[in-house]
């Protein structure tokens, strides 16, 4: 008697979680397309050209230490593109030999802009 108790109980149990998770597949919406949050963007409607390879370097002078801590510009590039940014993020552990960084985006000409940055320390009070 407790046996066959047993063996109702769980095969009650079973039907209802069966009719439960059969219930919640045939109830569940398919997502759409254009639900408001997300839209598809392509290049044409963004009046985007072709993509275009650009290597491009930078070099910094910087003391972060001592008693006149600086930061110089050494070259200014010849460029118009007064409003363009780069945006480049990651940890830069600067006693890494080099480090990579993923570049995440940019405006102005650079704008999608996608890749990754390399930076290299010459060395702490190297005199290049």
């Amino acid at each position: 008697m407790a046996k066959s108790l047993q063996i109702s109980s769980f095969l009650l149990t079973l039907l209802i979680l069966t009719s439960a998770l059969s219930f919640s597949l045939i109830t569940a919406k398919k997502p759409k397309s254009r639900d408001g949050y997300s839209r598809v963007l392509s290049p044409a409607t963004l009046r985007l050209k072709k993509e275009k390879l650009s290597h491009l370097r930078f070099y910094f002078h910087d003391i972060v230490a001592g008693p006149n801590p600086t930061a110089v510009q050494i070259v200014r590039p010849p460029s118009t593109n007064l409003s363009s940014t780069l945006s480049i993020l990651g940890r830069n552990a600067v006693w890494s030999p080099v480090r990579e960084m993923p570049v995440i985006g940019g405006s102005g000409v650079f704008r999608f802009a996608r890749g990754y940055a390399q930076a290299r320390t010459s060395g702490p009070g190297s005199s290049t």
